[in-house]
């Protein structure tokens, strides 16, 4: 069965490689990036490549949370359900590092904007569907002041924590829907992946991306992966594994939990 796939991130890197594997098996596609010719260049030359399904594009940035309740917004309006969800949009360096809120760009990217569109589109979908969180192999323990805004953190360490933090909201939505909702599985693709952002951030060619595709799309619908809620699957070992040590503190994850719904709400 053909499924409907909402992309974020699918401009280019491993989340364009994703798309190109997701069009080859006849699966429709639900496109998001924030650069719109890039939006229309990634779907233009998707619908060149074999493959039966539609291909939607969808705009937001995801540093503005106003963007992301307006994407989830969109998105609702135009379809009835949506079998898989991939939250690939991410950022690492950047030169505006703040939002207009004032809060870390990382933590809004990589947590903030995947939590908000995740929880707006859950309607959509159902036991059968599967939400694929981009997780990293670098992750740290979370400060909540730095999540919330009142400490700043280098780059890289803003970066690590705002993966964990992923990686934590993953286990913990996994078992409030559990046996109501779609699987939710963190996945670190690979290190050191041939994207922009491994290449601006460490200056270095980087591994092939299909490597990150591949998994992803296995995530996405494979009996591997169908008793892998809430787990986090680490892609450089090939296997399931434990996150971060602090990744698995329940009470930790629901601090966290707390602050993050705190901060949509004083964002709203």
């Amino acid at each position: 069965m053909k499924k409907i796939i909402l992309l974020t991130g699918a401009t280019d890197g491993i989340g364009f490689e994703t798309a190109k594997q997701l069009r080859s098996l006849g699966h429709s596609l639900l496109l998001h990036g924030r650069n719109p010719s890039k939006l229309d260049a990634a779907r233009s030359r998707l619908i060149e490549l074999p493959g039966e399904g539609d291909v939607d594009g969808y705009l937001a940035d995801f540093s503005r949370l106003s963007d992301v309740r307006k994407l989830a917004e969109d998105i609702a309006g135009k379809h009835e359900r949506i079998d898989v969800l991939i939250n690939n949009a991410g950022i690492f360096h950047t030169p505006h590092e703040r939002t207009e809120a004032g809060l870390d760009v990382r933590f809004v990217v990589n947590l903030l904007a995947p939590y908000l569109l995740t929880s707006r589109l859950l309607p959509l979908m159902n036991s059968d569907g599967r939400v694929i969180n981009l997780s990293s192999a670098a992750q740290a323990p979370v400060s909540l002041d730095a999540l919330a805004g009142r400490t700043r953190l280098s780059a890289m360490d803003a970066y690590a924590q705002s993966k964990l933090a992923l990686t934590m909201w993953t286990r913990s939505l996994a078992k409030e829907l559990a046996g109501k909702g779609p699987s939710v599985i963190a996945v670190n693709p690979g290190s050191l992946l041939a994207s922009k952002m491994v290449k601006e951030g460490f200056g270095v060619a980087g591994n092939d991306l299909r490597i990150g595709a591949d998994v992803l799309v296995r995530a996405a619908f494979s009996e591997e992966f169908s008793n892998a809620n809430g787990q986090y699957f680490d892609n450089d070992s090939g296997r399931l594994s434990n996150p971060h040590p602090a990744g698995l503190d329940d009470e930790k994850t629901a601090e966290l939990i707390q602050v993050v719904e705190e901060i949509l709400t004083d964002n709203a």
